[in-house]
C-alpha cells in the first residue's frame, strides 16, 4: 500500500512542480489569440471553457488502454508502477502538452502538418498515412470492444422478440449472442457518425459530462475499495523489480511492459486528439491543464486498476491464474473486481464506464480522421457536404476493418500507436531545439522509446518474433543511428535545417 500511496502523491507532484517547469520552458503567451477565436467557424473552432475541454481530452485519451493495458500489465508485477509514474510524468505528459500547444501555434494544425513543418516532407507524407490508418484502426476496435461489453449485459430476451420479427425473420438468425453483438456495433457506429459530423459542442461537448462522470466513478470507487479492503497491493523492493510474467523468455520486462501499457504512460495517439482540443482553447495557458492534467488523470486510472489487478486475487500469481483459466480476458477481470467490491450497481456503474471510456475515445478518433485528411487536402469543414465527402471513406475503411479478429486489431494497435509517440517525441526535439530551447525534455524519452518501440517490433509475437539477444542489438542499432543524425544535424536544424531522407548517405559518410 506505501508503493501505491507514494505513487498517487507523486503523480500530483509531477503535475504541480515538472508540469509547471515544462509550462516555463514552452513560455505561454496569455495574449496570443488563439485558433478557436481566429478561425471560429461553428463546427471544430469553437471556444470553450477549460474544465469542459479537459474532459473531453480526458476521455479522448482514456479508451481501454488505462484500464485493459494495466491489467496486462500488472502480471510483470510492481515495475509497472515506476512506469506509470515516471513514463506518464517525463514522457507521455510532457509529450501531449508539447504535441498540443505547438499545433496551438500553428493554427491548430493537425500532428502530420506540424512533423513536416519540423521533420519534413517525408515524415509529413508518413504520419499523415501513418496517423490516418491509426485513428480508423482505434475507431474500429473502440466498437469491437463495447459492442461485445454490452451485448453480454443485455437480455437475450429483448433480441430474441426482436429476431422473431418480420425485418429480421427472413436472416434465419441461430446465435443470438452473435446477433446482440451485431446490432450493438450497428449502434456504437452509427453514435461515431453523428459525432464526426456534427459540431463539437452539439453533442460531444454535450454528453461527455455525463460520460466523465460514470468513468471517475469507476476509477474513484475502485481506489477507496483499495485502501477500505486493505488490498495487499504489492511493494517495490530489490527483489519485485524483477520480470514476475510466466514466460519471461517470451515476454521480457523490457521492451514488453512499455508497450503494454501506453495509453497510462505515454501514447503516441494523444498527439492526435490534442488539435481537436487546441481548436476550443481561448487562452494558452489552459494548456497545463488540458494536456499535461490530463495524461496525469489518466496515469491515476492507470495507476488504480494495475493495484487492484495486482492484489484483489491474493497476489500475482493469482492474477496470472485467474487471466489464463478466463482466455486472458482483461474485461472479465474487470468484472470480477468491480462487482465483489462495488456491489451489483456500483459494478454495474464500473462496467458502464468501461463501456464509455472506448466509445469516447472512438467516436473522437474518426473526427481526429476526418481533420486530419482535411488539413492534407485542404478541405474546409465548415460545410456539412465537405464533413461528409471527407468522412464517408474513413468510415467504409473502419467497416471493413472491424471484420478483423478483435484480438489481432489489439495488439497491433499497441506497436503502431508506439511508433507515433516516437515520431512525436522526435519533432518536439527538433521544435525545441530550433527555439533554443532545452530540449534534453524530450530528447530522453525520445532515445529511450525509439529503443522502445524497435526491440518489441523485433522480438514481439505480433512481430518479427526474432530471439531478445537480436531484438536488443537491432533495437540498439535504429537507435544509435537516429540519435546520431540528430546530433549530427542539431546545429543545423537551429538555423532552420530540416533533415531529408536523400542526406543520410551523405551524413554517414562523415562517421
Amino acid at each position: 500500500m506505501i508503493t501505491f500511496l507514494i505513487s498517487i502523491l507523486s503523480l500530483f507532484a509531477g503535475y504541480f512542480i515538472y508540469g509547471k517547469f515544462v509550462e516555463r520552458v514552452f513560455v505561454i503567451n496569455e495574449n496570443h489569440k488563439t485558433p478557436a477565436l481566429a478561425k471560429a467557424d461553428g463546427v471544430d473552432y469553437i471556444p470553450m471553457s477549460t474544465w469542459k475541454i479537459f474532459l473531453i481530452q480526458f476521455l479522448n485519451i482514456a479508451g481501454l488502454g488505462p484500464i485493459f493495458g494495466a491489467i496486462i500489465g500488472a502480471v510483470y508485477g510492481p515495475t509497472a508502477f515506476l512506469w506509470i509514474v515516471f513514463g506518464s510524468i517525463f514522457g507521455g505528459a510532457v509529450h501531449d502538452y508539447f504535441s498540443g500547444m505547438i499545433s496551438l501555434r500553428n493554427s491548430g494544425l493537425s500532428l502530420p502538418e506540424i512533423t513536416g513543418k519540423y521533420l519534413g516532407n517525408f515524415f509529413k507524407q508518413f504520419t499523415r498515412v501513418f496517423s490516418i490508418l491509426l485513428m480508423v484502426l482505434v475507431g474500429a476496435v473502440f466498437v469491437a470492444g463495447p459492442a461485445k461489453l454490452l451485448s453480454n449485459l443485455t437480455s437475450d430476451t429483448l433480441f430474441l422478440n426482436i429476431t422473431t420479427s418480420s425485418i429480421f425473420a427472413s436472416f434465419n438468425i441461430e446465435n443470438i449472442d452473435t446477433f446482440k453483438f451485431i446490432i450493438w456495433g450497428i449502434i456504437i457506429f452509427l453514435y461515431y457518425i453523428l459525432a464526426t459530423l456534427l459540431p463539437i459542442n452539439k453533442l460531444i461537448g454535450r454528453i461527455y459530462p455525463l460520460f466523465g462522470f460514470t468513468l471517475l466513478f469507476m476509477a474513484i470507487g475502485i481506489g477507496f475499495s483499495l485502501i477500505y479492503y486493505q488490498a495487499n497491493i504489492p511493494e517495490i523492493t530489490f527483489d519485485s523489480l524483477r520480470n514476475m510474467h510466466p514466460n519471461p523468455q517470451r515476454f521480457p520486462l523490457f521492451p514488453m511492459i512499455f508497450i503494454s501499457i501506453a495509453c497510462g504512460a505515454i501514447s503516441g495517439f494523444h498527439a492526435t486528439q490534442s488539435p481537436l482540443m487546441v481548436r476550443c482553447m481561448t487562452n494558452e495557458n489552459q494548456g497545463r491543464k488540458i494536456f499535461y492534467g490530463a495524461m496525469i488523470a489518466e496515469a491515476l486510472v492507470t495507476l488504480i486498476w494495475a493495484a487492484a489487478a495486482m492484489s484483489f486475487f491474493g497476489s500475482i500469481s493469482g492474477l496470472q491464474l485467474f487471466l489464463t483459466e478466463n482466455d486472458h480476458s482483461a474485461a472479465v477481470v474487470v468484472d470480477r473486481i468491480a462487482h465483489t467490491w462495488l456491489g451489483s450497481w456500483g459494478g454495474f456503474l464500473v462496467i458502464i464506464g468501461v463501456i464509455v471510456a472506448p466509445i469516447t475515445t472512438g467516436d473522437t478518433a474518426f473526427r481526429s480522421a476526418r481533420l486530419i485528411v482535411a488539413d492534407m487536402i485542404k478541405c474546409n469543414q465548415k460545410s456539412i457536404y465537405n464533413r461528409i465527402l471527407v468522412s464517408i471513406p474513413l468510415f467504409i475503411i473502419g467497416f471493413f476493418i472491424l471484420q478483423i479478429n478483435f484480438d489481432i486489431i489489439w495488439r497491433y494497435m499497441a506497436w503502431s500507436n508506439q511508433v507515433l509517440a516516437v515520431i512525436t517525441l522526435w519533432m518536439i526535439t527538433v521544435y525545441l531545439v530550433k527555439e533554443n530551447k532545452p530540449y534534453w525534455i524530450t530528447l530522453l524519452p525520445a532515445v529511450f522509446m525509439t529503443m522502445v518501440t524497435s526491440t518489441y517490433i523485433i522480438v514481439a509475437p505480433e512481430g518479427l518474433e526474432y530471439s531478445i539477444l537480436t531484438g536488443y542489438i537491432v533495437g540498439g542499432i535504429v537507435t544509435l543511428v537516429v540519435s546520431s543524425i540528430f546530433i549530427y544535424s542539431k546545429k543545423k536544424i537551429r538555423s532552420g535545417f530540416i533533415l531529408m531522407l536523400h542526406e543520410f548517405p551523405r551524413i554517414f559518410g562523415t562517421f
